[in-house]
C-alpha cells in the first residue's frame, strides 16, 4: 500500500525559509523519481521540483529557480524527499504534496496523494 506522509509546513514571513518532508512508503520509490506539487486555494495542483532516483538529475518550476532545493535519501524501505525551501513569498502560499513522477513529463504517477502540508507565507 502505498503511502506518502508530507510535513514540515507552518507559518512564515516573506523572505523566510521552510524545509519540507516527505515519506514515501508502500510502492517502487527507490527507483522512481519523485516530485513535489503545491495547491493554492482556488488554483490546481502545479508542479515544484523534480528529482531522478539517483539524485543526479533535478527540474524545477520556474517560479522557484534559484530558491528551492529537492533532496532525497533512498532507503530499502522508505524513501524521504526534501524541499528545502527560501527567500520565501506569499505567492508560495499553498498546501505542498509529493508523489512519484514521470520524468518525461512531470507528472504524478500515483492517483493518491498524502494529506499534504500547509505553508503559509506572510506578507
Amino acid at each position: 500500500q502505498v503511502q506518502l506522509v508530507e510535513s514540515g509546513g507552518g507559518l512564515v514571513q516573506a523572505g523566510g525559509s521552510l524545509r519540507l518532508s516527505c515519506a514515501a512508503s508502500g510502492g517502487t520509490f527507490s527507483s522512481d523519481a519523485m516530485g513535489w506539487f503545491r495547491q493554492a486555494p482556488g488554483k490546481e495542483r502545479e508542479f515544484v521540483a523534480g528529482i531522478s532516483w539517483i539524485r543526479i538529475n533535478t527540474w524545477y518550476a520556474d517560479s522557484v529557480k534559484g530558491r528551492f532545493t529537492i533532496s532525497r535519501d533512498n532507503a530499502q524501505n522508505t524513501v524521504t524527499v526534501y524541499l528545502q525551501m527560501n527567500s520565501l513569498k506569499p505567492e508560495d502560499t499553498a498546501i505542498y504534496y509529493c508523489n512519484a513522477i514521470d520524468v518525461g513529463t512531470t507528472m504524478p504517477i500515483f492517483g493518491s496523494w498524502g494529506q499534504g502540508t500547509q505553508v503559509t507565507v506572510s506578507s
